[in-house]
């Protein structure tokens, strides 16, 4: 997977920034935090992830399957294309 090398220290910033957000959450339970206060951040968490995956996703897609940027067939580029709009509203 040579592109998420070439991508590597943006991914590990994210992976970082939700470790910071998990540790948050475990502060908070420590803390005994009022559980909407807990579940707000459990909801960054996921959307944190989610938005991980679809990164990697997108970029496996154009990488592995179909970069709609290079695809001579139009159908083809543009069901990549649909696709990755699929995952990034799917991931939302």
């Amino acid at each position: 997977m040579t592109h998420t090398i070439k991508h590597k220290s943006k991914l590990i910033g994210r992976i970082r920034r939700i470790k910071g957000q998990i540790d948050a959450v475990e502060r908070a339970l420590e803390s005994e935090l009022g559980c909407a206060d807990v579940l707000m951040l459990v909801a960054s968490v996921r959307g944190a992830v989610n938005g991980l995956t679809a990164e990697l996703l997108e970029d496996h897609i154009r990488h592995h399957v179909v970069d709609p940027a290079h695809e001579k067939d139009p159908e083809k580029a543009q069901g990549a294309a649909d696709l990755i709009d699929v995952v990034r509203t799917y991931l939302k």
